[in-house]
């Protein structure tokens, strides 16, 4: 079976949250580790002092700003604008063919894809830390070629 998708463009406030959200999960605990070794500098003798805990939640601050900041700069680089352009996607169980119009097109085999996120009314494959394909619900067909694609990811690995 092969499932074609209406046309989509994927936004780059959607992108950004998506990339940043899949980071933290990933690399948060980082942040978190670094902010705790951080706060124990509050025990140290004599340096018990609320700048420990100012300076940990700064830490966490400026290493959510810098992922952000490599994503928004993903949106602007000329290098990322093919992520953002309108693509109809042909998806079977051996490919994703992306399709900017009838004539041109990319495959991209499952293997290549690193993971995918089924959420609430999307489906979201990374293929690495920076590209992302997005497929709301709403670019299906019928109910029935959501459900297959849902069935392949599983079946590749990609999705519980």
């Amino acid at each position: 079976m092969i499932v074609k998708t209406k046309n989509y463009k994927l936004e780059k406030k959607v992108y950004i949250n998506l990339a940043l959200k899949s980071i933290l999960k990933k690399q948060g605990w980082m942040a978190l580790l670094g902010a705790v070794v951080l706060c124990l500098g509050y025990f140290i003798p004599g340096a018990n002092s609320i700048w420990w805990f100012i300076g940990a939640v700064i830490g966490v601050g400026l290493y959510v700003l810098f992922w952000w900041i490599q994503f928004y700069g993903v949106t602007q680089l000329e290098q990322g604008q093919a992520l953002f352009e309108k693509f109809s996607y042909e998806i079977s169980s051996q490919q994703i063919l992306m399709k900017k119009n009838p004539r041109e097109g990319m495959p991209l085999k499952w293997d290549q894809i690193e993971k995918a996120e089924v959420g609430p009314d999307y489906f979201a494959l990374f293929v690495n830390k920076a590209q992302i394909i997005y497929w709301p619900y709403k670019i299906f067909n019928t109910d029935n070629e959501r459900k297959f694609v849902a069935s392949v990811m599983k079946n590749k690995g990609l999705v519980k």
